[in-house]
């Protein structure tokens, strides 16, 4: 979408100087917002200023109320992109609420994400509250709510990521550290209504993703942020989602790089396609998008979420994930050209639309 709002809108970036908070300050640019740029670190938060010349540098550390209250001061929006999020989210959520303006995440820890809906459906009612809107947790929601269209509910929703590799930023590692500390090392799965923690191995499967992708071997059930999204809104037993093995290799290994710019943008040549099937009885209905690079693409999802909630162009307040605040289709359609998204007809559902399991083969192997 080329709409833009003019500078009068000022946007606070938390965590600007990151992977992804650097693309979100690129991208509030582009559409013509005001970003203001706030972290923890001082010395990054200048050198980030050096490079975008204009925009206020506001350090604040997450623990700091007052430093918190400095850097939002003025702001329309905030958006954090700061992780782990289980340290940031709820201090900054704070200040926002403080400040009387609307929050919007980054977060792709499922527990941080959980404890947002938790601990802040009450007492955000009075302004919106958006967690994980990026390309965990938001863009499978968009995608869901889109396919589920007039059904009230379904029985399964799957969502598989074909990412051709995983260059994993450092701050996806330590978020990663943190969910696994505060899991004791468990999964967790979204089975029976609720999410719920295990220790089952995870078994390899064969998802048939769109041509011309084709036929990937994934791991099932390698659960990500969709499992708390998808059912704060739609009707649904079970949220099952998957990974492509060559990812969850590149993710699982330490000596995997961080990710490298091949082009201008700063975007990474890894390539996606998220493909999201709902199951309601004998029907099925599938939606697919896909881009380049994961971390880049949360930018405009980001931004978008904070124009359209500037604008009014919202069904809900209060804390609510992408689907439930937002009409799917129209967003995801003015995330063109960053994503393309494809509306699948409805189908009859049959064995071959869940993922085959192949045997002998567990996630011990990546």
């Amino acid at each position: 979408m080329n709409e833009t709002l003019g500078n009068s809108r000022t946007v606070a970036v938390y965590g600007a100087y990151g992977h992804t908070g650097r693309f979100v300050v690129a991208e509030l640019l582009k559409r013509g917002f005001f970003p203001v740029l706030a972290g923890r670190d001082a010395a990054k938060l200048d050198d980030l200023a050096a490079r975008f010349p204009g925009p206020d540098a506001r350090p604040a550390p997450a623990d700091d109320p007052a430093a918190l209250d400095q850097a939002l001061a003025g702001a329309d929006a905030v958006i954090n992109t700061a992780g782990p999020f289980a340290a940031t989210a709820a201090p900054l959520i704070e200040a926002a609420l403080r400040a009387g303006i609307p929050y919007v995440d980054v977060a792709a820890e499922i527990e941080a994400n959980r404890d947002t809906f938790d601990h802040f459906a009450a007492r955000a009612a009075e302004t919106v509250v958006v967690p994980a809107m990026a390309f965990y947790g938001g863009l499978g929601d968009l995608l869901a709510t889109a396919a589920m269209g007039d059904w009230t509910e379904a029985d399964e929703i799957h969502i598989a990521y074909g990412l051709d590799g995983w260059h994993p930023t450092a701050g996806t590692r330590a978020a990663g550290a943190v969910s696994h500390s505060r899991r004791n090392g468990r999964r967790v799965r979204f089975t029976a209504g609720a999410l719920r923690y295990h220790d089952d191995e995870l078994s390899t499967r064969t998802w048939d993703f769109p041509e011309p992708i084709g036929a990937r071997d994934v791991l099932a059930e390698f659960t990500m942020a969709d499992v708390v999204t998808i059912p704060s809104h739609l009707r649904v037993s079970e949220v099952r989602t998957y990974m492509t093995v060559q990812a969850a290799r590149d993710l699982a290994s330490p000596d995997t790089p961080a990710p490298v710019a091949a082009d201008e943008d700063g975007r990474s040549a890894q390539s996606f396609v998220v493909d999201v099937v709902v199951v309601s009885g004998a029907e099925q209905r599938r939606a697919t998008a896909s881009g380049r690079d994961i971390y880049a693409v949360s930018a405009p999802l980001a931004v978008e979420a904070v124009h359209r909630i500037l604008t009014g162009r919202t069904r809900a307040s209060g804390v609510a994930s992408a689907g439930e605040l937002f009409d799917a289709r129209d967003f995801l359609a003015a995330l063109s050209p960053h994503i393309t998204v494809r509306h699948h007809a409805a189908s009859v559902s049959t064995a071959s639309d869940i993922p085959r399991k192949r045997p002998a083969r567990s996630a011990s192997k990546v």
